[in-house]
């Protein structure tokens, strides 16, 4: 993976897909589509958002490689679309102490898209509520129908990085 670094402690972790020719079978993408995924790396690790399933392989080794011998404490689910959602089940397979942190209403949906269990695993989110890391403040904002119902963005405090799922 190249090392892109977003800022010293938030890493892009994303790929990108050069293979596809249509997004959502119906946008023509002629050079591919990018899956944006980030780890803030603190006293508590955050994974935000996941990618497509079409790059599962990549983003683990990805994902992987940015931490080396540490766990994700945290994977924040800001967008259910699968090019943004597709490997939760993967990556709570492969951590499982990491808790999922969203809004309601992806909880409500996530069992329509997977398939483990998430007794102890969730914390829900709502308006301007805040997650410390250690150094880095995550605070959530809903952003209902800015794609799907469910829809929020999180925006990082110290380093004032805005997560905003396909709200840009």
């Amino acid at each position: 993976m190249k090392d892109m670094k977003v800022t010293e402690s938030i890493l892009y972790v994303g790929c990108n897909d050069r293979d596809i020719d249509l997004f959502e079978s119906q946008y023509h993408v002629p050079n591919g589509v990018s899956y944006n995924s980030y780890v803030i790396m603190d006293e508590k690790i955050a994974v935000m958002d996941t990618t497509d399933p079409r790059v599962t392989e990549e983003w683990l080794s990805n994902v992987a490689e940015v931490l080396g011998d540490r766990e994700p404490d945290y994977l924040v689910i800001d967008h259910m679309e699968p090019d943004h959602a597709g490997n939760i089940e993967k990556l709570a397979e492969r951590d499982p102490k990491m808790k999922l942190v969203s809004n309601a209403k992806v909880f409500t949906m996530l069992p329509q898209f997977f398939d483990f269990d998430l007794t102890d695993r969730t914390v829900t989110v709502g308006e301007g509520d805040t997650l410390s890391l250690g150094n880095h403040t995550l605070q959530f904002f809903l952003a209902p129908m800015v794609h799907w119902p469910e829809a929020m963005v999180t925006y990082e405090q110290s380093e004032k990085v805005l997560f905003s799922a396909d709200g840009l």
